[in-house]
Order: C-alpha cells, then sequence, then structure tokens
C-alpha cells in the first residue's frame, strides 16, 4: 500500500516538472497546464467521499485494487497521447484511480496498529509518499531527457499494474483475516486498547456524513485549514515553483528539478517528526497542526519578501527543505480527526476532511493559473501573496480547531 502510496505522489508533482514539455510537445500556454495539473485534483476531490464510503464497505485491499487499476490505464494513456486533451483524459484517470489509495491505508493502520501510533505511522506512510514526491524532481527531469516524458508514463502504467496485483496478492483488510488476533484482543501495559468495531457496528452513511459535517470545531476549521495548507504547497511544488525559476531567475530545468526536490526530503524528515512529537512527546494533535502552520506560513511570507531579489540557488535549497519540513506537519490532523469520531466510520471522517486539501491544490491551482498574464515576477509576486493571505486564514481555522483529549495512562 505504501509503494502505491509512492506512485500517488509521483503523479501529483510531476506537472512541476514536466510543464516546459508538455507545452513543447502541444503548444500549449502556461493556463493550460495548469488546467492539466488542477485536473488530476479535481478528480481526487470527487473521490474522496466514494473513497470513505468504500474504504468502510468494500474494504481498503479491494478499494485499493479497484482504482489503482484506473490509476495504470490512465498512466499508459498518457504515455501513448497523440494530443494535450487525451493528455488531460489520461491525467484525470490517474486521479480518480490514486484518490483511493491514501484513505483505504489509513483505515488499514488504524485496524492493525495501536491509537497512540497512529500518527507515527501515518507520517511513516507520508514520507513514503514524499520519497515519491523527491522522485517527480530531478529524477523524473533526468528521465524525461533520456527517453522522453511519454515513455516514462508508459513505464509507470506497468509499474502500477504489478503494484495493483501485490495489493491483491499481500493486503489483508484486518488482523483477523490472517488469522492473527485483532488489535482489541492485545493488552497494552497499563491500559485496555480500543478495538476495531466489527460489520455488525457499522454506522449509517446518512448519520455519518451528518456527524462528520455537522460537528463544528471538531471538523470545519480544519477542513478550512487544510484546503490552504496542502492547496499553497500543490501550487508551488506541484506546478509554479519550475516555471518561476525558470521565468525570472533564468535557471534550467535540471537546476530547479534539484533544487526542489529538496521540499520532498524537508518533508521525508518532516512528516515522521509531526507524528513522533504528536504520539509521543507533545501529545496533542492541534499543538503539532498549530506549530506547523505558523512556521509554515513565515516560509511562504519569507518567499515573497525576497522573490526576484534573492538569486542564490544554496539560499532556496535552504528554504525547500524547510518549506517541506513544516508543510509536512499536516501529518498530525489525520489523528485529530480520527480520534473525534467513532472508528466504525474512520474510512468516512478522513475522506471527508481529505476533501478540502486536494480542492485547495484544484482551486488554488486553477485560480493562480488566471493570475499568470505574462509570467512575469509580478505574476509570481501576485501569486505567493495570494498564498501568503491564505495562510494566514489557516492558522486562524487551525487554532480554532478542537481536538478530543487523550486519556491519560
Amino acid at each position: 500500500m505504501a509503494l502505491v502510496y509512492f506512485l500517488v505522489y509521483f503523479h501529483r508533482v510531476s506537472p512541476a516538472v514536466m510543464a516546459t514539455d508538455i507545452q513543447d510537445e502541444f503548444g500549449v500556454g502556461l493556463t493550460s497546464i495548469a488546467l492539466l495539473s488542477s485536473a488530476y485534483f479535481y478528480a481526487y476531490t470527487i473521490m474522496q467521499l466514494p473513497c470513505g464510503l468504500l474504504t468502510d464497505r468494500w474494504g481498503p485491499r479491494r478499494t485499493v485494487y479497484t482504482f489503482t487499476s484506473i490509476a495504470a490505464l490512465g498512466a499508459i494513456l498518457t504515455g501513448i497521447a497523440g494530443t494535450f486533451e487525451l493528455v488531460v483524459a489520461g491525467r484525470v484517470m490517474i486521479g480518480l484511480g490514486v484518490a483511493m489509495v491514501y484513505v483505504p491505508t489509513l483505515k488499514i493502520i488504524s485496524v492493525w496498529f495501536r491509537q497512540d501510533e497512529f500518527a507515527s505511522l501515518t507520517g511513516l506512510l507520508l514520507t513514503v509518499g514524499s520519497i515519491g514526491g523527491l522522485a517527480a524532481a530531478g529524477p523524473l527531469a533526468y528521465m524525461s531527457d533520456v527517453i522522453g516524458w511519454q515513455q516514462v508514463f508508459l513505464a509507470l502504467g506497468l509499474v502500477t499494474v504489478v503494484l495493483t496485483l501485490l495489493v491483491w496478492a499481500l493486503v489483508k483488510d484486518r488482523p483477523e483475516d490472517e488469522r492473527r488476533p485483532s488489535i482489541g484482543d492485545m493488552v497494552a501495559p497499563g491500559r485496555e486498547i480500543r478495538a476495531e468495531k466489527g460489520p455488525e457496528d457499522r454506522i449509517p452513511v446518512k448519520t455519518a456524513l451528518k456527524m462528520t459535517f455537522g460537528s463544528g470545531r471538531k471538523f470545519w476549521p480544519l477542513a478550512i485549514w487544510f484546503f490552504f495548507v496542502y492547496g499553497s504547497i500543490m501550487v508551488y511544488q506541484g506546478l509554479w515553483g519550475g516555471p518561476f525559476f525558470r521565468d525570472v531567475l533564468g535557471w534550467d530545468k535540471a537546476t530547479y528539478a534539484t533544487s526542489l526536490s529538496f521540499i520532498g526530503v524537508g518533508m521525508i524528515f518532516g512528516c515522521p517528526t509531526a507524528g513522533i512529537l504528536s504520539d509521543m512527546i507533545l501529545k496533542s494533535r492541534k499543538k503539532v497542526v498549530v506549530a506547523g502552520a505558523v512556521i509554515y506560513t513565515s516560509i511562504w511570507a519569507v518567499m515573497w519578501f525576497i522573490a526576484g531579489e534573492v538569486e542564490s540557488q544554496e539560499a532556496y535549497i535552504v528554504i525547500h527543505f524547510l518549506f517541506g519540513f513544516f508543510g509536512g506537519w499536516f501529518v498530525a490532523s489525520y489523528a485529530q480527526i480520527k480520534e473525534s469520531f467513532p472508528i466504525a466510520m474512520a474510512g468516512t471522517t478522513i475522506a471527508a476532511l481529505n476533501i478540502f486539501p486536494f480542492l485547495g491544490g484544484a482551486v488554488l491551482q486553477q485560480l493562480t493559473g488566471y493570475m499568470m498574464v505574462n509570467n512575469s515576477l509580478n505574476d509570481y509576486r501576485a501569486v505567493w501573496l495570494f498564498m501568503l493571505v491564505g495562510m494566514v486564514i489557516a492558522c486562524v481555522c487551525a487554532i480554532m480547531s478542537k481536538e478530543k483529549e487523550r486519556e491519560k495512562t
């Protein structure tokens, strides 16, 4: 499941590196590239509630197997596409398919591991995804130069087919499916562990949705916060970071791809750090969410202030590492939302929250595409300022969010 998620993130951020190749191949502008990138996020967003419902009812294994098959076909279509419209269609298929990976994997974690391990393991999963994002920077630029960007997608399609078959062969939805004791049957030192509810305790769909969307501060501040946090990450890492360095600073693709790869490096370290802080040190999800939001917002302020003034590659490597490190602290929000509701509806509640980061990616990428009038420094500075204002709103929402008090052990 984690290896499949590697490909999820690879696909997510690849337009930032391949934008110039696609422009040259089909003769389209940056507004069209923004549409291509946001198509993934719209498809991903639309599938989040169905993903949660199917995860709770079909089970993670069947859900991932079925939909990653669609992602494989989308990658192959992209690899053979002769028109820009077919590339967009392929990206929509990829978005629809990989949308059904993250939430089922979190459901696996919630059933196979203890509650106080959830954030740490979510951080580990996101670390694997961040390595995928790292591979979609420098290594992707190199591969596309050597064999061509469409051949890269053909290879990705074949790899996805192999991983899909491995999911079907190896993944088990619950420990009981492998004749192991459930997590609820195991005893942790000094405390009981809450068991995952069985099928007989399933909560009706309408009830689960009403409990989630009608929960006030348990849900909505986190939803708005996530819209801006992840949306702004994808605006930069997934779309405009590469074009900014090309258009404003005159960097070549290899140079800016290497610099952007440090966002992935930062997330590789930041995601597990946030999980450990949340589970073991601060023992609070909200404190990690708020601290990460405030520092990440400060980094956006720095990037807006120095845009066009600083050309140092070393300075941007540091900025990109910190951008990824503290941007990755969103990992704690999944534990915060999961613990606020019954575990029998974990797939539904996590999927409901997961609508908003990808809606943010889709909407903010498309809006910023309209802001690119002539790809000038002023255009990019306006986009950076837009992201900064959004993050100030996100910080307020993070502070307003509500978390469940942790039981004393």
